[in-house]
C-alpha cells in the first residue's frame, strides 16, 4: 500500500476544520507542534490502494510569519514535508482567500485548491467557474460543501493523484514591482525564497550572503514594512483579478449579514445585544443545571453507603472507609454533581455562538476597550470562554499573537467567574438579594443581577489589564486581521460531540485530578484534634483577624482556601465547618440561609463573600494550566496573586464604607 502525506492549509472560517473531519472521520488525533503551544491536528484516510495521512495546519491569513500559526504553516510547507498541499477557500469570499492561496501556490510544488462553502455560496447568488480557476492558477480545483459532503470524495482523489504527479519546474508566478523582481533576479534560490530573504523573514546562508547584498542594492529605499506592502498589494491585485475572472455575483453579496452586523455590531446597541446574548447564555446555564446537579448529587451520594459497605467487606480500618468515603469520593462526587451540568449547558451555547459566527463580533465590539487598556481585541473571546471554564480561557490564550498580550490575557483570565463560582454566587444571589419575589420575576431579577457581577469582573480584567500593561508588560499593542465570517446555521450534532468531548469532560477529568487530594486534605483536618479542638476550627481562629478586616470571618476564608483545587466545593465546607460535622455538610438553600444568618450574616456579608468568589486564587485546575502555558513558576505566581490581591483590596474596602455608611 503507498502512503502520502497531505497537508491541510487556509484563512479561519472557511470550513477547513469540516474539511478535515469530514475526511479522516475518527482516524485523528491532537497535540502541539514542537516548541510551540500551538495545537496541532492529524489524521488518517484511505482512497483505493493509498493511505493519506492529513496534516492540518493552524488556519492563518498569511505565511508572512507575524505570529506562531504563520511560522508553522510557513515553515511546515517549506520543509517539502507534505506530498501535496490542499488549500481550502470560502467560495464566499474567493478574492480574500485567494490571497493566501496565492502564496502557498508559489512555495509549494504540488496543489490542489478547495473551493468550499459553494452551498453557501449559490444562496449567495454567486457562480463560480472552477475551471477557469484551474487554468489560471495552473493546478486543480475542487469545489466542496463539506458540511454535506458534496464533492469530498473527488476532492480526496485528486490530492493522491496530485501527489503522484512528477514534480516538473513550474513556470507560474505573480508580478511584483520593477525594483522587486531586478532584485529577486540576482538572487541564486527560487523566488518564493528569495521574497522570504527580501523581506527578511528567513536568514541567509552563507552562500546566499554576498548575492543578497547585491539584490538589496537593487531595492534602494524599498525595504522593510513599505517592501513587504509592495509584494501584499501585488499579491491582493492579483488575487482580485483571478477572482473577478472566475467568479459573478447575481445580487449584491451578503445582504444579510450586512443587516444582521449592523444590529450586532453597531455603536448603538451592539453592545446592550451582546450582554442580552451573554446574560441569555447565563440564565440558561444557571436555571438549566439545577435540576441535573441535583439528580446527580442525588445519584452519587446514594453511591456512599454501598461503597463504605464494600471496603468494610475487604476489610479496611474504620479510618480508611472514612477517608476514601466521607473524602475523596464525597468531595470528588460533589464536584462533578455540580461542575457537570453547568458546563455541559454553557460550552454547547458558547460553541453553538462561535459556531454561527457570532463570537468574532464579540471581538470586534471590544477591541477598541481591550486595546485602549493595553490588551488584544481576542483577549474578550478567551475571557468569555473562561466564563465556562478558566483553564479553557488560559488554553485559548493561544490565539493571541503577541506574547506579551497573550500573556496578559492568561494573567487576567481568571477575574472573570468560571461555571464553577456560578452556584456560590446564585445561592448568596438567592439569600440575601432576591427578598420575597417569586416566579419568572424572581428569575429574571436574578439574572440581573448576575449579570451586573459579570459586567463588574469585565471592568475589573480592564483596569487589570491596563496595570500590567504600564507595569510588568510593558509594550506596544499590535495590530491583527479580525474576519467577520458569514452568519451561519451551526452544526448542532456536531458542536454538542465537540464541546462536550473536547472542553466539558477534558476539564472535569482534569477537576477531578485535583478533587480527589482535596477531599483526602479536608477529611484530615476535620479529624486531626489540637487541644481537643478540630485542627479545621483551629485555622479558622488563626484567620479570624483577616477575615474581620474583610468583612468576613475565618471560617469563610478557611472555606475559600480548602476549595482552591475546586471552587465548587466552598459552601458544603463552610457548611461543614459552621455545623461543626466531620464531612462536608449537604444542606439545601433554606438551611443554609439559616445557619449564616445565625453566624451573623448580613448583606453586607453578602457582599464581600461574593466579591471574594469573583476574586481569590484561581482554582487547581486554572493554576496547573497556567503554569503549563506559560512555561513559568514566576508568572503562575503573579496570575494567582493577582486574583488574590483584588478580593483582599474590594473586601476591606468595601466592609469600611459599610462601617461608615451602615
Amino acid at each position: 500500500m503507498k502512503e502520502i502525506t497531505a497537508a491541510l492549509a487556509g484563512n479561519p472560517n472557511v470550513g477547513k476544520s469540516t474539511v478535515f473531519n469530514a475526511l479522516t472521520g475518527l482516524h485523528q488525533h491532537t497535540g502541539n507542534w514542537p516548541g510551540k503551544t500551538v495545537a496541532s491536528a492529524e489524521g488518517g484516510f484511505r482512497v483505493g490502494d493509498t493511505a493519506v495521512r492529513l496534516v492540518d495546519l493552524p488556519g492563518t491569513y498569511s505565511l508572512s510569519a507575524d505570529s506562531p500559526e504563520e511560522e508553522i504553516a510557513r515553515d511546515y510547507l517549506l520543509s517539502g514535508a507534505a506530498d501535496v498541499t490542499v488549500a481550502v477557500a470560502d467560495a464566499t469570499c474567493l478574492a480574500r482567500n485567494l490571497s493566501l492561496v496565492l502564496q502557498i501556490r508559489q512555495i509549494t510544488p504540488r496543489l490542489v485548491l478547495c473551493v468550499n462553502l459553494l452551498d453557501e455560496a449559490e444562496k449567495e447568488g454567486v457562480e463560480t467557474d472552477l475551471s477557469a480557476l484551474s487554468q489560471r492558477l495552473n493546478c486543480p480545483v475542487i469545489g466542496t460543501a463539506a458540511r454535506s459532503g458534496r464533492g469530498l470524495s473527488a476532492l480526496a482523489a485528486a490530492l493522491v493523484e496530485e501527489a503522484a504527479r512528477p514534480e516538473t519546474p513550474d513556470s507560474w508566478r505573480i508580478v511584483y514591482p520593477e525594483p522587486v523582481e531586478a532584485a529577486l533576479s540576482k538572487l541564486p534560490c527560487p523566488r518564493h525564497r528569495g521574497l522570504l530573504l527580501l523581506c527578511e523573514e528567513v536568514s541567509p546562508r552563507p552562500e546566499e550572503e554576498s548575492a543578497l547584498a547585491r539584490a538589496r542594492e537593487t531595492l534602494g529605499s524599498l525595504t522593510g514594512r513599505p517592501l513587504r506592502d509592495a509584494v501584499t498589494a501585488a499579491r491582493v491585485r492579483r488575487a482580485e483579478a483571478v477572482a473577478a475572472a472566475c467568479q459573478r455575483w447575481r445580487k449584491p453579496p451578503h445582504r444579510l449579514d450586512r443587516r444582521l452586523d449592523r444590529l450586532f455590531t453597531g455603536r448603538l446597541v451592539g453592545i446592550p445585544a451582546m450582554l442580552l446574548l451573554l446574560g441569555a447564555v447565563f440564565y440558561l446555564t444557571i436555571w438549566g443545571a439545577a435540576a441535573p446537579s441535583a439528580f446527580l448529587q442525588k445519584t452519587l451520594f446514594s453511591l456512599l453507603e454501598p461503597l463504605g459497605r464494600g471496603l468494610s467487606a475487604l476489610g479496611a480500618p474504620e479510618w480508611l472507609r472514612g477517608l476514601l468515603c466521607d473524602g475523596v469520593y464525597r468531595t470528588t462526587a460533589w464536584v462533578v454533581a455540580v461542575m457537570l451540568p453547568p458546563m455541559a449547558i454553557f460550552f454547547p451555547l458558547f460553541t453553538l455562538l462561535e459556531d454561527a459566527g457570532y463570537l468574532p463580533r464579540v471581538a470586534f465590539n471590544l477591541d477598541g476597550l481591550f486595546c485602549r487598556c493595553g490588551g488584544h481585541g481576542r483577549q474578550s473571546l478567551t475571557m468569555c470562554m473562561g466564563f465556562g471554564c478558566n483553564a479553557c480561557g488560559v488554553t485559548g490564550c493561544r490565539i493571541i499573537d503577541s506574547p506579551r498580550e497573550r500573556l496578559t490575557a492568561q494573567l487576567t483570565n481568571s477575574l472573570v467567574p468560571c461555571n464553577g463560582r456560578f452556584p456560590t454566587l446564585v445561592t448568596l444571589l438567592t439569600l440575601f438579594f432576591l427578598g420575597n419575589t417569586a416566579g419568572p420575576l424572581r428569575r429574571l431579577l436574578g439574572a440581573g443581577l448576575f449579570l451586573a457581577i459579570i459586567v463588574f469582573s469585565v471592568l475589573v480584567t480592564l483596569l487589570s489589564s491596563k496595570l500590567l500593561s504600564r507595569t510588568l508588560l510593558r509594550g506596544e499593542i499590535s495590530s491583527f486581521s479580525l474576519e467577520l465570517p458569514p452568519y451561519r446555521l451551526p452544526q448542532v450534532g456536531r458542536v454538542l460531540v465537540r464541546s462536550l468531548l473536547d472542553r466539558t469532560l477534558f476539564v472535569l477529568g482534569r477537576a477531578v485530578t485535583v478533587a480527589v487530594p482535596a477531599g483526602a486534605l479536608i477529611w484530615v483536618l476535620a479529624h486531626l484534634t489540637v487541644s481537643g479542638r478540630p485542627l479545621l476550627t483551629v485555622l479558622a481562629d488563626f484567620l479570624q483577624p483577616l477575615g474581620g478586616l474583610m468583612g468576613l470571618d475565618g471560617m469563610v476564608l478557611l472555606a475559600f482556601l480548602l476549595a482552591f483545587p475546586a471552587n465548587e466545593i466552598m459552601l458544603p465546607i463552610l457548611a461543614m465547618g459552621y455545623l461543626s460535622t466531620s464531612v462536608m455538610a449537604e444542606v439545601d438553600t433554606l438551611r443554609l440561609g439559616a445557619v449564616l444568618l445565625s453566624h451573623g450574616w448580613s448583606w453586607q456579608t453578602a457582599v464581600c463573600a461574593a466579591v471574594l468568589c469573583l476574586f481569590h486564587l484561581p482554582c487547581g485546575t486554572t493554576c496547573l494550566t497556567l503554569l503549563r502555558e506559560t512555561g513559568s513558576k514566576k508568572w503562575t505566581l503573579v496570575g494567582m496573586l493577582l486574583s488574590l490581591f483584588w478580593g483582599l483590596f474590594t473586601c476591606c474596602l468595601l466592609h469600611g464604607l459599610f462601617c461608615i455608611v451602615p
